[in-house]
């Protein structure tokens, strides 16, 4: 992307760009725009600073700029960005970071 994402997460929220979803199915058949499950990995754009304990002490985020996650399928909210349909979601409902 050549513009700064404008962007930025509050709190202990994350800003998802879901990666493509296959065209076609293990046995070849070529799925439609419609037939296609909402993607459920995607890269992190955006990270808020953290969400605040009892006491209002800042718990880090765990996650970062640049990895790839595995995220609730039907968590967070949508949001458009540019074009494209990015999702923002709290950390809690990030599942997995993919290696």
């Amino acid at each position: 992307m050549a513009s700064k994402i404008k962007i930025k997460p509050l709190f202990d929220n994350v800003l998802i760009k879901p990666l493509e979803t296959e065209d076609k199915t293990a046995s070849g058949i070529i799925l439609p725009d419609t037939a296609k499950e909402k993607p459920q990995t995607g890269k992190i754009m955006a990270v808020g600073e953290g969400a605040r304990d009892d006491e209002r002490k800042l718990i880090p985020m765990t996650v970062k700029v640049g990895q790839k996650v595995m995220y609730k399928k039907w968590g967070g909210s949508d949001v458009k960005v540019g074009n494209e349909e990015w999702t923002i979601v709290e950390q809690k409902d990030i599942l997995a970071i993919l290696e």
